[in-house]
């Protein structure tokens, strides 16, 4: 279980594929830890160097005291990526991740070799809304929220056919450190990159599931209309976690992205 002394952090990450694969990192949503990414990581796998991990605050890796933003939040990804030896890289980020993608990618673009920003957006809700939630979790706990977020994770057929799966992430979900969640979530809320993202030139696919809840098709469309070149996807039936939900799908639509991108 590898860990990475990196900003003054502890970073929990895992490394699977080839060692001398093209590098892909999984950059994961709000209140998850790397485990979301299992089997997309398998299938990526067999051809690519996978690197998952959990961004400061949340699984295994540790947090730092006062407020991050989401530029914080790439400096810590490029910091692990630089302890690792790795140069360049596609990214696949998931919600928060995808913001830090975009980070990176205004940033650090020319190490990027391709960019998935998976049920995300340049501006991710309102101030409002994070404000209210960010209160509740002081209140209340993570335990308060829990089953309201986690409705929105996943669409209406994953959660009827597989109720112990969304009983198992819910558990995740409650099991986080409220201090790292509330972090990110002040860092989600004053985040904005749509005044950036026309400067972005990493070749980008936007993917939405169909029933995403927190980052409806809708919002992911605009921010793809708004980076050059992007192009936007939507999966039928998924909500806000499509690697867990409809990973075998995700993995090919990845896969065919990076291989268009000459990776692979």
């Amino acid at each position: 279980m590898p860990f990475a002394s990196v900003n003054d952090l502890i970073l929990h990450h895992r490394i699977d594929g080839p060692q001398d694969g093209p590098v892909v990192v999984l950059a994961n949503s709000l209140g998850c830890d790397l485990r979301i990414w299992d089997e997309v990581a398998g299938v990526l796998s067999g051809r690519y160097r996978v690197v998952c991990y959990d961004k400061r605050g949340h699984g295994l890796s540790s947090q730092k005291a006062g407020p991050s933003t989401i530029a914080d939040h790439a400096d810590d990804l490029i910091g692990l990526v630089d302890h690792l030896g790795i140069g360049n890289f596609a990214i696949v980020g998931l919600s928060v991740g995808g913001l830090i993608a975009q980070d990176i990618a205004g940033r650090f673009g020319g190490r990027l070799q391709a960019m998935v920003l998976c049920d995300t957006a340049a501006k991710i809700g309102t101030a409002e809304a994070w404000n209210a939630r960010i209160g509740a979790i002081e209140t209340g706990g993570l335990l308060s929220i829990a089953d309201t977020v986690v409705a929105r994770w996943f669409g209406e057929d994953f959660r009827t056919r597989r109720p112990v799966d969304v009983a198992g992430w819910t558990t995740m979900l409650a099991r986080m450190p409220a201090d790292g969640y509330v972090d990110a979530c002040r860092a989600i809320r004053d985040a904005d990159y749509r005044a950036s993202a026309a400067a972005i030139v990493v070749p980008t696919l936007c993917i939405a599931g169909s029933e995403d809840l927190s980052t409806p098709p809708d919002l992911v469309r605009e921010t793809a209309s708004l980076i050059p070149g992007a192009r936007f996807e939507i999966i039928d039936g998924a909500g806000h976690l499509p690697p867990l939900e409809v990973p075998a799908e995700l993995s090919a639509r990845i896969g065919a992205f990076l291989e268009e991108c000459g990776l692979g």
